[in-house]
């Protein structure tokens, strides 16, 4: 098997813990759904969140949807101007047998036009 990653963004409407949890979780569960990933082939998720964003670390999101046994880190993201605010963003590492290009990057809410080159 081959160490693969895959990529994934969203925002929040709102700083709040409650949109932390539940754009995270639903964010972490569309990347492993819509590539049909098992949680066993994962290795690990780097997480990054702009500096508008205080009410909680997204690893902890995670973690409250079963990612407690995948090393997660998190850090600040560049505050670029014009970049997308209150945007949370994912770097997922998996082993996979799967072709790179085999693999749908996953954008939702504010940040879909992030990389609109990508396949969906």
């Amino acid at each position: 098997m081959a160490v693969r990653a895959l990529r994934g963004a969203t925002t929040l409407d709102a700083d709040t813990s409650e949109q932390v949890r539940e754009r995270v979780a639903e964010l972490v569960a569309e990347m492993l759904g819509r590539n049909s990933i098992p949680h066993e082939d994962l290795i690990s998720l780097f997480f990054t969140a702009t500096g508008d964003i205080n009410s909680m670390f997204p690893a902890t999101a995670a973690r409250a949807v079963g990612m407690g046994d995948v090393p997660l880190l998190c850090a600040q993201e560049l505050d670029i101007d014009g970049g997308t605010p209150r945007c949370i963003r994912v770097l997922m590492h998996l082993e996979s047998d799967l072709p790179r290009t085999a693999f749908h990057h996953v954008y939702l809410h504010g940040a879909a036009g992030l990389r609109d080159d990508l396949p969906e």
